[in-house]
């Protein structure tokens, strides 16, 4: 989904609470179908309030992450786009090093890319560039 550019606006408002509903990895995804189906409400009634879900929502969160992506700063974005718009072919070893800065920001890895990768480094982010358009 694509994040408004205005803070102030309604539908930036809605965007970021979306944003942070979103489940972050396995165990927010649990623990929203328990809660959808009544099985949190019979738990909490038999077990009581503290049965430990939360503790292991969170280990399942840390244990099964979900590859959510961050969004593009606005330096990146103009980075992106001006390398899409002078054509997109190649990546001079400049342009190779701040793209292999902005994927792993973006998707929060430690990924060293070399010429050969490139190409699929730039699909990811250019899919990333896209939803903002």
């Amino acid at each position: 989904m694509e994040q408004p550019k205005d803070k102030r606006t309604k539908a930036y408002k809605d965007w970021k609470a979306n944003q942070e509903k979103a489940s972050e990895g396995l165990g927010d995804t649990i623990a929203k179908v328990t809660e959808a189906t009544g099985i949190k409400k019979a738990v909490d009634l038999i077990a009581g309030e503290d049965c430990g879900c939360k503790e292991r929502q969170d280990v399942l969160n840390r244990l099964f992450k979900y590859n959510k992506p961050k969004c593009l700063e606005e330096d990146e974005y103009n980075y992106i786009a001006d390398w899409i718009e002078k054509g997109k072919d190649q990546l001079s070893s400049k342009q190779l090093i701040e793209m292999n800065a902005i994927y792993n920001r973006v998707f929060s890895k430690k990924f060293k890319c070399q010429k050969c990768s490139a190409p699929r480094m730039m699909k990811d982010l250019v899919n990333i560039f896209k939803q903002y358009s």
